[in-house]
């Protein structure tokens, strides 16, 4: 490693890799509010549009700094999830369409439809943040528990992957769209990020660098398609779609212009500090809790991975189990700011940012810090959010049919553990991701279909089963937990060992003080009451039998709890 976890590279070059883990992040971090702002009916009012993008941003910087000082306190960002999109999309199906809400508008006054638009947005985006506010207390509740390892005994890849896969192929519909407004502008962007990304992602680029120990200047090639391949495909279609715009190629009222909603850009403030409750005071519904609820769940599993990967590339110790607890409940308390924030959304640990890592080999925590500095900062600069609104429907388009696509492959990667040589796991698979894609689809062209007389387990019921990943997850968690295999066959303890789930480091617990807490170790030392709090670094209890090599029935270490 060029610098570690505790280390701190020169003030110059420590701005300049915070920006690499910002321009990293950034292309999921804008694609999410993007997909949500039909859902929201949002599509008519720009400026909030931009105002939520900041939100967005803001919220990402908060959380990432909180959980680099006080959680896991690994150099891991945190971001916008995927996991939150089909529950979102399943309890705002239980509304009325945006279009019929636009007709019934009819021919009333500019005041009087703003008025009533600005209404109809902030009660949906506000029933959305109390469901993951309320949701997310239960990751709070896993993570500061210590029960996390108790879950994943039940928890293997055939139960991960249909979870995972189904939230990007659940999205189809919303790429389609945006991409279809101008498929060749669309398939310009996905081609030009798959070029970088792809293709040439192993030419080093010749860029000026300054020595600090030579004192003068230099050339130094650096991996800038590696690193930058979205904004950089962003960048080139959004040009070419300026030219178009400039010599009329584009017709009036083309989606695929660059000035279709320009006017935001001067519309919107220079800056504009997001608060807690700035879109109303959040409301809660059963129905949409128990949707968040599969989200929760899909993301809390996927982290877990994310730290070891981050500790892993970052010359870190594997994180104890006090730090997993401790990272999962931050989490958890993350995503209650956002929803309290109002991004419409929850946060996670983002593996993009950790692959930064692996290319730089800077694995300094205070360069992550710095990068949440830089969020922050944007999420109150009103025009940053405002300048991609005005993104032309074809790039946002193409952005998404990558993003979305490599969300399915994430989930699909998760089957390289199992044995797909067995009838009984490809049975599982196949079955879960049917189900997970035909429920939710019957289920939308039949509305109404699930009547039992109470409104309320109406709701509930139909936004789960319209949630494909729910659906899907479920099923494939039930019969990999219920149909007979062994765990090699499963994939379970292959997918453990990898995720660091069933770790047999024996230091891990006193082996670095990285994942101490800062200036309150001296008092959690002193008392002997939170040596039994297991998401503390002075975690005594269940830990120490596990050091001592003690077996389970399967003959597995057991795991700290």
């Amino acid at each position: 490693m060029t610098y570690g976890i505790e280390d701190r590279p020169p003030i110059h070059l420590t701005f300049f890799l915070a920006f690499q883990h910002f321009l990293t992040m950034f292309g999921s971090t804008l694609a999410v509010p993007l997909v949500l702002f039909p859902a929201f009916c949002l599509e008519r009012d720009l400026v909030a549009q931009s105002e939520i993008i900041g939100t967005t941003f803001f919220v990402s910087g908060l959380v990432t700094l909180i959980q680099t000082t006080i959680g896991i306190r690994l150099p891991i960002v945190q971001g916008c999830t995927f996991a939150f999109l089909t529950p979102t999309f399943a309890i705002m199906g239980l509304r009325e369409d945006c279009q019929v809400i636009y007709d019934g508008y009819g021919n009333q006054s500019d005041e009087y439809i703003k008025e009533k638009s600005t209404e109809e947005w902030q009660s949906r985006i506000t029933e959305i943040q109390g469901a993951i506010m309320v949701a997310s207390v239960f990751q709070v509740l896993i993570g500061f528990s210590g029960i996390m390892g108790v879950i994943l005994h039940f928890i293997g890849p055939l139960a991960i992957a249909p979870t995972i896969a189904l939230i990007g192929l659940s999205l189809f519909g919303a790429a389609a769209d945006k991409a279809g407004v101008h498929w060749g502008i669309s398939f310009l962007t996905m081609a030009l990020i798959i070029l970088f990304s792809q293709y040439i992602y192993g030419i080093d680029v010749p860029c000026l660098s300054y020595s600090s120990s030579d004192k003068k200047c230099g050339v130094k090639k650096y991996p800038i398609f590696k690193l930058f391949p979205v904004i950089l495909g962003i960048s080139l279609a959004w040009l070419f779609s300026f030219i178009l715009t400039a010599t009329d190629v584009f017709p009036e009222g083309s989606g695929a212009r660059t000035d279709a909603r320009i006017e935001v850009v001067g519309q919107s403030a220079w800056f504009r500090f997001p608060y807690p409750g700035q879109w109303g005071t959040p409301s809660v519904t059963v129905a949409g809790v128990f949707g968040m609820l599969a989200g929760v769940i899909a993301s809390m599993v996927e982290s877990l991975g994310d730290y070891f990967a981050c500790a892993r590339l970052s010359g870190a110790p594997p994180p104890p189990s006090h730090a997993v607890n401790r990272g999962i409940g931050i989490e958890g308390i993350g995503c209650i700011l956002a929803g309290a924030w109002g991004s419409g959304n929850g946060t996670t640990s983002y593996s993009e940012n950790i692959g930064a890592i692996g290319i730089t080999k800077v694995g300094s925590r205070f360069v992550v810090q710095i990068a949440a500095c830089i969020m922050l900062f944007m999420g109150t600069f009103g025009k940053f959010g405002a300048i991609f609104v005005a993104l032309p429907d074809p790039v946002v388009g193409g952005v998404f049919c990558i993003m979305f696509g490599m969300v399915t492959g994430v989930g699909l990667s998760n089957l390289q553990f199992v044995n797909l040589n067995s009838s009984r796991n490809i049975f599982i698979v196949g079955f879960a991701f049917l189900m997970g894609l035909a429920v939710p689809s019957w289920l939308e062209s039949h509305p109404g279909a699930i009547d039992t007389g109470v409104l309320e387990i109406d709701q509930i019921i139909t936004v789960l089963l319209k949630t494909s990943m729910f659906v899907g997850g479920f099923i494939g968690f039930l019969l990999d937990n219920t149909v007979p295999g062994t765990v090699e066959e499963r994939g379970i303890k292959a997918w453990r060992k990898q995720s660091g789930s069933d770790a047999d480091d024996e230091v891990t617990v006193d082996e670095s003080n990285c994942y101490d807490i800062p200036l309150i170790m001296g008092f959690l030392e002193k008392h002997k009451v939170f040596s039994y709090m297991p998401f503390l670094p002075t975690f005594k209890g269940i830990s120490r039998r596990s050091l001592k090599g003690s077996k389970s029935s399967n003959g597995d270490v057991e795991q700290d709890i």
